[in-house]
């Protein structure tokens, strides 16, 4: 009994020590059974569940042969990507170190440094026929100014994903709480046949983030109008 007494006081005493914010996130993570999950699969991340939603959804993986993956730290989507398209190639890129994985080429560097593109492009045997894109911008804590920032990436992925596309292939990224903008939006349906809004079950309900699938790129030079209103669900 005094033994957990004493383990009940440094646990009070640990608790102390944290911030509110810091308590709520270590309290989330013990209780999310995405974490645990993702845990007992062998999984970097929770993230990992998202990108299984999306494939099981979209059948992004079924058939890729090469793919990209923008932001790849801590490594979860990828692992995906190994586990449901084992033959494909695969090259990420992050700002953050990133652990090693098989199969995997990774690039530790800014997606946004002029050099990157040319850089994954080289690091693939032909083009990719899957972008996939979890970045998003650190935040400063203001709202409009975080969305720009995140949503600046966003364009950037799509840009890199139209220019290095194999025709029939598809975009996957991460985006904030109503959707990709109008601009963006245009853009997205004139190149790919299918432009759709998802919200993974694995994405935490509080969370802004959504994510933008584009299937069926268009051949570079077509142009046609795909009118009509982006599926959410």
């Amino acid at each position: 009994m005094s033994r957990s007494g004493s383990d009940s006081d440094r646990r009070l005493k640990s608790t102390r020590k944290r911030t509110a914010s810091s308590s709520r996130w270590l309290e989330r993570q013990l209780t999310d059974p995405y974490v645990r999950q993702a845990r007992a699969a062998g999984y970097r991340s929770r993230a990992a569940f998202k990108l299984t939603e999306l494939d099981e959804r979209f059948n992004l993986l079924r058939q890729a042969s090469r793919v990209v993956d923008l932001g790849i730290a801590p490594g979860g989507w990828s692992q995906v990507v190994r586990r449901r398209a084992p033959k494909a190639g695969i090259v990420g890129i992050d700002l953050l170190e990133t652990e090693p994985l098989e199969g995997v080429t990774i690039l530790q560097m800014d997606f946004m440094d002029e050099t990157a593109p040319g850089l994954l492009t080289d690091a693939l045997d032909g083009p990719p026929d899957l972008v996939l894109s979890d970045m998003a911008a650190n935040t400063v804590g203001h709202k409009q100014t975080d969305h720009l920032r995140t949503m600046g990436l966003v364009e950037a992925a799509a840009d890199f994903a139209i220019h290095t596309l194999a025709p029939g292939g598809a975009f996957v990224s991460k985006v904030l709480a109503g959707g990709t903008d109008a601009a963006l939006l245009a853009l997205l349906k004139r190149h790919f046949a299918t432009v759709k809004h998802a919200k993974p079950p694995a994405s935490r309900k509080d969370s802004s983030e959504w994510y933008v699938v584009a299937q069926g790129f268009k051949a570079r030079g077509e142009s046609a109008d795909n009118d009509g209103a982006p599926e959410a669900g």
